[in-house]
């Protein structure tokens, strides 16, 4: 079987894990292949997400590179063996690749957290919003490219009210609700549209006013999606040209002690609410 083209980033992220395992334990590429009766490049194919792997070698390879962590190795070989696809995979060939490596990201998460400053999350955009947003755009998208967009990005808040619902804690900027995205109605309309959110069992919603002091924050933008263990862990960051995902251990501990104090400056979800809802009348 030829290796994949584009593996996803879920596929990419089971290699390099393999490749951590691998490398933490002293072992060669090589040895590795040794040990699965096959050569160097197809290990490096493995560990870049561009083959898939069973059951049986993952547990091999753990046990040959001393990894005695139970709960990981099942979770890596849950990854392995994942079946069926995902909704978003109707879009394949219609937007991005990292646009669907997020719906998944975000559709595996245990937890979600996440940062604004300038925007209302895409998880809590209202259509009117989505479309002033996109409205912005240059060249404008035509209603083929345009859409789908919308479609997908509404497709992707029914995880904060499925039968199982991931919790959600998410840290916005005063900045992000006062932004006319559009006209004053649809302002009005996502403020009242983050209320409604605000409701959900799984949602905390909390505001960091313009007048709090200590925030030091306004250049942070982040998606901190929880795995099923600590070190599958996952920061999706906007960057120009679409998302950036992080995993490293250091990142990781950082963008965690980076959450805890944004959060810190925010309001309490009660008050924030309050605050809001204050916002919305004034528009």
């Amino acid at each position: 079987m030829p290796p994949r083209s584009s593996p996803t980033a879920r596929q990419e992220r089971l290699g390099a894990e393999l490749r951590k395992l691998r490398e933490a334990a002293g072992v060669t590429a090589r040895e590795a292949a040794a040990l699965l009766g096959s050569g160097a490049t197809q290990v490096s194919h493995l560990e870049a997400g561009r083959f898939g792997t069973s059951e049986e070698r993952i547990r091999r390879l753990a046990a040959h590179y001393a990894c005695a962590d139970a709960k990981f190795i099942n979770e890596l070989v849950a990854m392995a063996t994942e079946r069926g696809q995902g909704w978003w995979e109707e879009y394949r060939g219609i937007l991005t690749p990292r646009s669907l490596d997020l719906a998944e990201l975000e559709h595996q998460a245990r937890y979600l957290r996440q940062v604004e400053v300038i925007h209302i999350p895409g998880l809590l955009q209202s259509e009117g919003y989505m479309r002033a947003m996109f409205a912005y755009g240059v060249p404008e998208l035509p209603a083929s490219e345009l859409e789908p967009r919308i479609a997908y990005r509404l497709r992707r808040q029914e995880i904060l009210t499925g039968s199982s619902p991931a919790p959600f804690e998410v840290v916005i900027h005063e900045a992000a609700l006062r932004i006319k995205v559009g006209s004053a109605k649809i302002g009005r309309a996502q403020l009242e549209h983050l209320l409604k959110v605000s409701e959900l069992g799984n949602a905390t919603l909390r505001v960091i006013p313009f007048d709090v002091e200590g925030f030091a924050g306004s250049g942070y933008s982040m998606l901190y999606a929880g795995g099923p263990v600590p070190e599958l862990d996952t920061v999706q960051l906007d960057a120009a040209h679409g998302s950036i995902f992080l995993d490293a251990a250091p990142q990781l501990r950082k963008y965690r002690t980076l959450f805890a104090k944004i959060e810190g400056a925010a309001l309490p979800a009660a008050k924030s609410r309050d605050f809001i809802h204050r916002i919305a009348q004034d528009m």
